[in-house]
């Protein structure tokens, strides 16, 4: 009796398909490119997709339909992208260079149009981007649609922006103007609009298994025990009862987004073929959105589940055969070690690093890094062929997401330390500097996040109701110093628009009733190109915040160090303080009081072996350390200094 292992049936299983996909490639301008990479990949990939769907009867029949749909994609992509993905196949660390710097923002709150985009692209290249990610931009439901996370086409640009032939032409204007298109991937959910939840709505058995649909609450009751609630100040519980089909529907954020059931393969082809239609697009880099939640299982937390890293690690090698220049961003706010758990070659090379971006505000509150360093030495380490996306804020709400082990190490009641930082952040502590709003409130356990920009959580907003220039001054600090940490940290940084001119809180989105019971919007307002025209003037507000990053920014992108590679956090010997090297080229120290700060030369010398004086090169006056001296940083300060 024969036996075959794995290795066995997928090398026969490609014998087997190899002929039938050939029809389909004849079309292709490199068709020899794809059945390369399909010979390097698809062992990888067999074994990914038998571990999902290996037990279904028909599973070779959908690894044919999934080879086919890969196929197809690549056939019809065009030779400019061809050409892309073999300078990216030779280049595949392009990602980590020091020059990598993100941009984001909404197309209609930044430039109306897809139109009104495309003539704002040389203030991308004024700011020194070279990696644009446009938020949810996709046909979505009027009203609410949870910021357009609720898509209801993935091959169709809401017509207010235009339309998917010229979000193509942005993408390669962009390109052109070496910056990379980044976009959202929503495949956790899709809308209740979308043409699959339609056709289960109207009793299609076929995609009535694209989602999880009950006739009553028994096994919704069953998965519930287990399961957290996301939204619990909009809605309990996971699931919505639809009263014109009769049915409960798996809906783990809004009534509105229906979750996908990816224990069905056809639902994994599906989504391949919409994934591979926005690399055809010109798509570079796709955010794989709530990337925890894509697996359901009885008895478990429904998050980070073995099988959503099978899925997006079978999607990744499917990539690599028919769009090897597009890769894949993680969105995982949850444990520190679960958020790297994302982040590997062959599942997502980039990644959100939500720890870095937490604790740094955190460290602005308590004025203290001791919790900021643990956290780093114990959580940002990640494989040398990925790289973190660093972030001072994004369109989505603040979480506390550090790990209670290493609060306690430092004894720090996760709990309690959390209670504080959400009374700080939303000005109910006295002495808080911050104007923030409270976002989706539990009052069973009194969790909650926060809702604001960038400059009124950093005490502008505040600021400027006082006149008081000190406190002006230290707000436009804050905003820079959290801003320097993601430029020299290691790894991409990401600016969310308008945070470079100071932009604060817009409160006019509780008159919008399809915004109003959603806080996250007072950090989501429309750009202001008039303060953006005086970002030339220095003795502005905005020429003084613009004018200090770009700096920073062009510095960043001319200092080899800067490049992705190993950082090392270390004690500086001063409370207050927070230390790193970077390449072993430059040392970092950042001051998060409000009150100059004095280190002494034999930590820094200790851990960075100096030997000669460095310069300062985060400002553009310079400065000189020589070891043996101490060194006073002032008030929310910091500097990189770079050795001869």
């Amino acid at each position: 009796m024969l036996t075959f292992d794995l290795d066995d049936k997928a090398r026969l299983s490609l014998e087997r398909l190899l002929p039938r996909l050939q029809p389909i490639l004849a079309g292709a301008d490199d068709p020899d490119g794809f059945i390369r990479r399909l010979h390097q990949h698809f062992p990888r990939l067999f074994g990914l997709l038998h571990d999902l769907y290996g037990d279904q009867y028909d599973f070779f029949y959908h690894l044919e339909e999934i080879l086919r749909t890969a196929a197809q994609s690549y056939a019809e992509r065009s030779a400019e992208l061809h050409a892309l993905d073999q300078r990216r196949e030779a280049d595949h660390l392009w990602f980590q260079r020091e020059q990598m710097v993100g941009g984001v923002c909404y197309v209609d709150l930044f430039a109306k149009t897809l139109a009104g985009l495309r003539k704002h692209i040389p203030y991308f290249c004024e700011l020194g981007l070279t990696y644009l990610h446009l938020m949810p931009l996709f046909k979505a439901p009027e009203g609410n649609n949870d910021g357009g996370y609720a898509v209801s086409s993935y091959r169709e640009v809401d017509p207010r922006l235009g339309t998917m032939a010229e979000l193509s032409k942005v993408a390669a204007e962009l390109r052109h103007n070496g910056i990379s298109l980044v976009v959202d991937f929503v495949f956790n959910h899709t809308s209740d609009e979308h043409e699959w939840a339609r056709k289960a709505i109207e009793g299609d058995a076929k995609y009535e298994q694209f989602y999880f649909m009950f006739d009553d609450r028994t096994v919704p009751d069953e998965y519930q025990r287990t399961l957290r609630e996301i939204f619990p100040e909009h809605r309990r519980g996971n699931f919505t009862f639809r009263e014109d089909i009769g049915k409960w529907v798996w809906t783990t954020f809004h009534s509105f987004q229906w979750d996908l059931n990816y224990a069905n393969p056809d639902v994994f082809n599906a989504m391949l073929g919409e994934m591979l239609t926005l690399a055809n697009n010109g798509v570079e880099v796709l955010r794989l959105d709530a990337v925890a939640f894509i697996w359901k299982q009885m008895g478990t937390s429904c998050e980070s589940l073995p099988q959503v890293h099978a899925i997006i690690q079978a999607y990744n090698a499917l990539a690599r055969i028919a769009a090897p220049a597009m890769i894949f961003k993680s969105e995982a706010i949850v444990h520190p070690a679960d958020v790297g758990s994302y982040v590997k070659w062959e599942e997502c090379p980039i990644g959100y690093n939500p720890t870095l971006m937490a604790l740094g505000w955190e460290a602005l509150a308590t004025r203290e890094v001791k919790l900021l360093l643990k956290s780093m030495q114990n959580w940002f380490h990640i494989p040398a062929d990925c790289a973190w996306v660093n972030y001072v804020r994004s369109h989505d709400d603040i979480g506390w997401t550090f790990a209670d082990e290493d609060a306690q190490q430092l004894w720090i009641n996760g709990y309690d330390h959390r209670q504080f930082l959400n009374q700080f952040y939303t000005g109910k502590f006295s002495g808080s500097f911050a104007r923030g709003l409270p976002f989706n409130y539990n009052p069973a356990n009194h969790d909650m996040r926060i809702s604001g920009s960038a400059a009124s959580l950093a005490g502008l907003e505040w600021a400027l109701e006082t006149k008081n220039e000190r406190l002006i001054d230290h707000a436009i600090r804050r905003i820079v110093l959290l801003y320097g940490l993601a430029l020299s940290a290691g790894g991409i940084p990401l600016i969310y628009l308008g945070d470079e001119l100071g932009t604060l809180n817009d409160y006019s989105y509780q008159d919008d009733p399809a915004k109003a019971e959603d806080s996250r919007w007072v950090h989501r307002p429309v750009f202001d190109w008039r303060r953006a025209g005086r970002r030339s003037n220095a003795k502005t507000l905005e020429g003084r915040i613009f004018q200090t990053m770009t700096h920073l920014i062009q510095t960043r992108k001319t200092t080899p160090a800067f490049a992705n590679g190993h950082t090392e956090f270390f004690e500086s010997g001063n409370p207050h303080v927070l230390a790193y090297t970077r390449g072993g080229e430059v040392l970092a120290l950042v001051n998060f009081s409000e009150q100059p700060q004095t280190l002494y030369a034999g930590a820094i010398v200790h851990h960075w072996r100096l030997t000669a004086p460095v310069k300062d090169i985060s400002r553009p006056t310079g400065g000189i350390f020589t070891p043996g001296e101490t060194y006073t940083l002032e008030p929310l300060q910091f500097v990189w200094l770079e050795k001869g």
